[in-house]
């Protein structure tokens, strides 16, 4: 890497005009100048002025030259910058996006000494260093500040890791300190003191495994992240040589720029040699000291400011090349390649390997819009669009994979009959599986698409020719495995992932539900499917006829219309959904049924309103109905009681929606009382239990609130009258005998007399049982009652009584029975003969 002169931002001055600071927005968009008549000035990416705005005093009684601007930064979306001052005090104003925008004070830290030197980390945090040693952060959230740590040395820099994950500070006793803010560092990088250089370390930066420092001993040194001396640049012997006084690292940490009088060293990693070299120095005749510098966060460009005023603009381009005249691709380090269009103002791409590999091969493919490169150990994926980079390990493949860019969300790479799944802006594999197809109308791979309550990843491919296999990429597993008979031709699961799409040679059109994995055929002759976007309604074509499941889950019911020529497309935009069709030489179009697609759409999306607001504009007809109910069963999994009644009234449940409203008065009333979700209201639990039929759950859940009265009156609002005797028995109530006598009242009103003799029966009231089986005409039930009481045969009048009614109701073999056990063998056999009983 060189550095090349680009341009002059601001002149020098025939005075001391020091720059006190520069600092690059994370955006690339914007350049702030801070001077030493406290004055920040803002340029564009060009080099152009667009911005100034004055700082103020600490203490305004003080006057507006009472203090001097000691370091300027960014905030990581680019709208802030902390001005830090020699008064005692870091400002933070809000510059907002655009050009123009009204500048204001949005945080202020006063601090217990003048600060020193500042830097905004990535994570979050402000880091100042203050003349007393104390290093400490503040925080833009709270407005607050607390000391991170203290040391008995004034701060004389600052240096973050490019993570933006800790910081070094140095000292002027040579002292530097290392310091995390998250846990997600080395653990054998030790926070605390790590080296101790010969001179204050007014040039310190931190590249990748390195630190490096310059002082005024007109050394470089060089450190690894154990503070092992590992590399000493000595200038100490030339005397056009002067002290280093400020020192900026790369955004990929493989190089360093070093400022000292008229003078920028350029230091650059060799990743094939791994070790630092020097390249020519940059000579600046009359610049005098160099006092700030800043780094293009695109890696692009370096600016320095100097003693007299005046700003240098460099670039830091290791090549440029032109790829089909569509991109330009500038490589700015040798892990940080910049890609942007040429025929538009985009901003392009910053690739960069994490891993500090040398970046090579880098292709723009898939119409343009995704990006591929190669390290040696890596693979880089980009959509160059959304600006998703991934990076993953990637072993030498000779370069023979096969890249397909089909799927918005996912690189499917080929090699060797080895599938990889890449997701854009995920530096981990999604996937590896085998399969000799590479096809994609033989994958289908679903991510997370339609905003779904939990991750939802799916991959369908095929084993073999007949063999579909089904693999959850969240859980890593197998869902299901389909085969078949005949050879697959074409397959696509729906965007939730729940069903499967597939069409064989013999072009039957099959259906798979993932989770039940049954499998059935819906439609015959088909030549095109598809599903449409952002729905579960799926459409295909058989000669002259489309048809259309707007309702996937009852597939035997598509929809069925007549057109003519071959469907080659569908497309859903601007509230209208159409199958593209040529016929020849002709391209036209026939519009869908977009308030059915709709519909499935506000389900799949939660948007009940909109679900509501269709329905109520559809005319009643079954497909309606089985919306209503899709949309109830829907409601009351999410326990949305409101939809649910609507749902449920429109089904003209009349008696599900009472109770619904009577459970919503419940919950409003527990609302007013604890001023919580009444989905905690134990009470709300019950009586969804009850709905569901779950009526031992809704006992537990009163039992368990020690409301045993409530568990007893559900029991007997529902008539479940054996269930409440049942539970006050067993809980030995005071009330027991109470609802046995309302049990046999109500069992007499309603002439329940069978039911009554069951339950005397069961008490041991054997006489008083017979008495209700003869009143309830219930006869068959009397044998097998004489045969566990003997002694009720002893009553010869309701014997007699009862063998009459038998025989004159026909029953003869339950009249043998009772002349069995009176020991009358004649009359049974004459029984018997009447019964046809052989």
């Amino acid at each position: 890497m060189q550095l090349k002169y680009l341009q002059t931002i601001a002149d020098a001055q025939e005075y001391d005009c020091k720059v006190v600071g520069l600092a690059w927005s994370p955006n690339n968009q914007k350049l702030a100048v801070a001077t030493i008549d406290r004055q920040v000035v803002l340029y564009d990416e060009k080099g152009e002025k667009r911005d100034r705005f004055s700082t103020k005093p600490f203490d305004p009684e003080a006057g507006k030259k009472s203090y001097i601007i000691t370091g300027i930064a960014f905030s990581p979306d680019s709208t802030k910058i902390a001005v830090a001052q020699s008064d005692c005090i870091v400002y933070v104003y809000k510059i907002g996006e655009k050009w123009g925008e009204k500048k204001a004070i949005c945080n202020k830290f006063p601090q217990p000494s003048p600060v020193t030197c500042i830097i905004w980390l990535l994570t979050g945090p402000i880091i100042c260093g203050l003349v007393d040693g104390k290093v400490r952060a503040l925080q833009i959230k709270s407005n607050k500040s607390q000391s991170l740590f203290a040391s008995d040395s004034l701060v004389v820099s600052l240096a973050p890791n490019s993570k933006g994950t800790g910081f070094l500070s140095g000292h002027i006793d040579g002292n530097i300190i290392r310091f995390y803010l998250t846990n997600d560092h080395n653990e054998d990088e030790a926070q605390g003191r790590i080296v101790v250089h010969s001179a204050p370390p007014y040039a310190l930066a931190w590249p990748q495994g390195y630190i490096f420092v310059g002082g005024c001993d007109k050394r470089v040194a060089v450190f690894n992240n154990n503070g092992k001396l590992v590399k000493n640049f000595d200038y100490s012997r030339d005397n056009d040589e002067y002290e280093f006084t400020v020192a900026v690292c790369s955004p990929s940490g493989q190089a360093v720029v070093m400022g000292s009088f008229d003078r920028i060293r350029l230091y650059n990693y060799n990743t094939r040699r791994s070790l630092w070299e020097e390249t020519a120095p940059k000579e600046i005749k009359n610049f005098y000291t160099i006092t700030a510098l800043a780094w293009k966060k695109d890696g692009s460009k370096v600016t320095c400011g100097g003693l007299c005023g005046a700003v240098f603009m460099f670039e830091t381009v290791l090549k440029r090349t032109i790829w089909k005249d569509k991109f330009e691709i500038t490589y700015v380090g040798p892990s940080q390649v910049l890609v942007k269009p040429l025929d538009t103002n985009e901003r392009g791409v910053i690739l960069r390997s994490q891993h500090g590999g040398e970046i090579e091969d880098v292709r723009i493919m898939g119409k343009d819009c995704y990006l591929v490169a190669r390290t040696e150990e890596t693979l880089l994926v980009a959509d160059l669009s959304r600006n998703l980079l991934s990076e993953v390990p990637w072993s030498n493949s000779l370069r023979h994979e096969k890249f397909y860019f089909e799927n918005p969300n996912v690189c499917l790479v080929f090699n060797a009959g080895e599938l990889t799944l890449i997701e854009y802006g995920d530096n981990d594999i999604l996937c590896s599986v085998r399969t000799e197809f590479a096809n994609p109308h033989l994958i289908s791979v679903r991510l997370n698409e339609r905003n779904p309550a939990s991750e939802n990843k799916k991959l369908a491919y095929l084993l073999d020719l007949k063999t579909i296999c089904i693999v959850d990429l969240v859980n890593g597993y197998m869902i299901a495995q389909i085969s078949h008979d005949s050879k697959i031709d074409w397959l696509e699961l729906n965007e939730t992932g729940h069903h499967l799409l597939f069409r064989d040679k013999k072009q039957r059109l099959l259906l798979v539900d993932t989770v039940t994995q049954s499998k059935q055929t819906i439609f015959t002759g088909v030549s095109f499917v598809q599903w449409i976007e952002n729905s579960d309604v799926a459409v295909a074509q058989s000669g002259n006829t489309l048809a259309i499941w707007y309702n996937i889950d009852l597939p035997e019911n598509p929809t069925l219309m007549a057109i003519k020529g071959d469907v080659t497309d569908v497309i859903r935009n601007n509230s209208k959904t159409e199958a593209i069709c040529v016929d020849g030489n002709n391209t036209f179009s026939v519009e869908l049924d977009e308030g059915l697609v709709e519909f499935g759409t506000a389900l799949n999306d939660n948007d009940f309103s909109r679900a509501i607001l269709f329905l109520e504009n559809m005319e009643n007809s079954s497909e309606a109905e089985v919306m209503w109910h899709t949309l109830y069963v829907i409601a009351m999994k999410q326990q949305n009681l409101t939809l649910a009644d609507r749902c449920s009234s429109a089904l003209g449940d009349v008696a599900t929606s009472h109770f619904l409203r009577e459970t919503m008065q419940t919950a409003q009333k527990f609302i007013e009382k604890y001023n919580e979700n009444p989905n905690n209201s134990p009470d709300v639990w019950a009586r969804l239990s009850i709905l569901y039929g779950e009526l031992a759950t809704a006992e537990n859940i009163y039992l368990e609130q020690g409301n045993i009265d409530a568990a007893l009156e559900m029991y007997k609002k529902l008539h479940k009258w054996d269930e409440a005797i049942r539970l006050a028995e067993q809980r030995n109530h005071e009330k027991l005998d109470e609802l046995k006598q309302e049990r046999m009242t109500l069992l007499v009103q309603s002439g329940q007399f069978e039911k009554i003799g069951q339950i005397l029966e069961g008490e041991g009231k054997y006489e008083e049982a017979l008495t209700m089986y003869v009143k309830s005409n219930k006869l068959l039930r009397i044998p097998k009652l004489l045969e566990k009481e003997p002694s009720l045969l002893e009553d010869h009048s309701a014997i007699a009584n009862v063998l009459k009614s038998l025989v004159k109701q026909e029953l003869f073999e339950a009249a043998a029975e009772v002349y069995e056990k009176l020991d009358k063998p004649d009359l049974a056999m004459e029984c018997y003969r009447k019964g046809n009983w052989n």
